[in-house]
């Protein structure tokens, strides 16, 4: 018989679709996931084996192991993409898992704004259509200092509105050392472009004094741009002008002063425990300073949901309401809600309750005493050395990434598995659990735990590491 006979013969004892979809291990999940989703998941299965079969002389049709394929598929599938996952490596603004956490009151407020009719568009005083910034611009200009305000959909909105706004067709003065690309591939040269805006770039990476932007200045130029770092820092023979001089220099030449302050910070950094090094400034002290426009991520620092914030003067960002960009960039109505409530907690002065600046202003003590409960839940339960270490922690989301924070942990050393292997087993379950690891140790930072995360811990590792 020849090859092409063989799989012929092969390929016939596959089941069609009809007959799949009549087997009982397969009932359930046409009621969880639907008849298409099902479909789609088992035919992927079935036209996997046809290939092999046809590129494999030694390959058959298993029942038993297309079963087990397909059950496999089906229960990944109903798992939701987007899913809790346990913050233990100790970063509190983890980019990666979802920066900032939402206050309670904050959802409370999305929930409600999710769930019925809201008054976003609509002046309940005069009975006409109103403006959906009109929610926050009060509480944002009393926090910061600011003439006015608005907000965007994040960040890099920000800066392409007040870019494509303000200074389309011209040139925008930035230093060399400012310049940097973040998480990604987000990059100023390139933002700057797309909004029509012509770099200028002055000094060198390491060293740019207020002189270059002086030289710089022509008809042409319409700003001076300040951009916060993020992640990257030069250390040593470094040099800067100061804020103020470059306002005064901007507004003595009739040219505006931006500053990209990036993190969103809206008190002063002692108030959060950050160091006087540690390089971030509050969004109001820009202001004070003398920027004419400040823009600002709302997930990072400030503790909020993803938003762009911009606050400066009242004519600069009036010219932003009315472009015509603005539109495409605004927020939902969910996410305002979040941001509103955020604002009211910083205004009332209830700073613990927005998780962010918790986490971030945790005393040793406190999560030692942490640390030391949960080391103390492990230890008998896994078989596996637990101890309380010393750990170092990070405010995370490009903010002061050359400052550690100190903080707590417990130490997890497997008698078998490595550190590595027990951080895949963890990062593979229905809650997965992220850690930080060392010396082939799992560490668990309690700094970036939340409530209910250490009994899915305990739960969890008792499956891992006793199986």
């Amino acid at each position: 018989m020849s090859d092409k006979a063989q799989a012929g013969q092969k390929l016939r004892k596959i089941p069609g679709m009809d007959i799949v979809l009549g087997y009982d291990w397969i009932q359930e999940w046409l009621e969880e996931l639907g008849k298409m989703r099902v479909k789609h998941i088992v035919n992927q299965k079935l036209s996997e084996i046809r290939e092999k079969i046809l590129t494999d002389d030694n390959a058959e049709f298993s029942p038993d192991t297309f079963r087990a394929s397909c059950l496999h598929a089906l229960a990944f599938a109903s798992r939701p993409n987007l899913r809790r996952v346990i913050n233990a490596a100790g970063v509190v603004i983890h980019t990666n898992l979802g920066r900032s956490l939402i206050a309670p009151d904050a959802v409370k407020s999305m929930t409600e704004a999710a769930s019925y009719y809201s008054n976003l568009e609509y002046d309940l005083t005069q009975g006409s259509r109103g403006q959906r910034n009109s929610h926050i611009e009060d509480l944002l200009c009393t926090l910061t200092g600011a003439e006015s305000s608005m907000i965007v959909n994040n960040n890099a909105g920000a800066v392409l509105l007040a870019l494509s706004a303000l200074a389309k067709d011209s040139e925008v003065i930035v230093s060399r050392g400012e310049l940097v690309e973040i998480g990604g591939s987000f990059r100023i040269p390139d933002i700057m472009e797309l909004s029509g805006a012509k770099l200028i770039e002055v000094g060198t990476t390491n060293r740019t004094h207020l002189r270059d932007y002086e030289r710089a200045i022509n008809e042409n130029t319409s700003m001076l741009m300040k951009i916060h770092p993020s992640n990257f820092r030069i250390e040593g023979f470094t040099c800067s002008p100061e804020r103020k001089e470059l306002a005064a220099l901007a507004h003595d030449k009739n040219i505006i002063f931006m500053e990209d302050a990036g993190s969103g910070l809206l008190v002063d950094g002692e108030m959060i425990h950050l160091p006087a090094n540690s390089g971030e400034i509050s969004i109001k002290s820009c202001l004070e300073r003398g920027a004419d426009l400040v823009t600002f991520s709302g997930d990072k620092m400030l503790g909020g949901p993803q938003i762009g914030g911009i606050v400066g003067r009242r004519e600069i960002i009036s010219k932003l309401k009315k472009y015509p960009l603005a539109r495409a960039l605004r927020v939902d109505k969910v996410t305002l809600s979040g941001f509103e409530a955020t604002l009211r907690l910083y205004s009332q002065g209830m700073l613990d309750e927005i998780p962010t600046l918790r986490m971030l202003r945790r005393s040793d003590c406190d999560m030692k005493s942490q640390a030391e409960k949960l080391a103390g839940e492990l230890s008998g339960k896994i078989n596996a050395e637990v101890r309380v270490c010393e750990v170092e922690d990070a405010a995370g989301g490009g903010s002061c990434p050359e400052i550690k924070l100190s903080g707590w942990g417990v130490a997890i050393r497997h008698k078998t598995f490595g550190a590595g292997y027990v951080q895949k087993l963890l990062r593979e379950l229905d809650t997965p659990v992220l850690t930080g690891a060392r010396e082939d140790e799992i560490i668990l930072h309690v700094r970036t735990l939340q409530e209910g995360d250490e009994e899915i811990i305990i739960h969890e590792l008792e499956g891992v590491l006793n199986a």
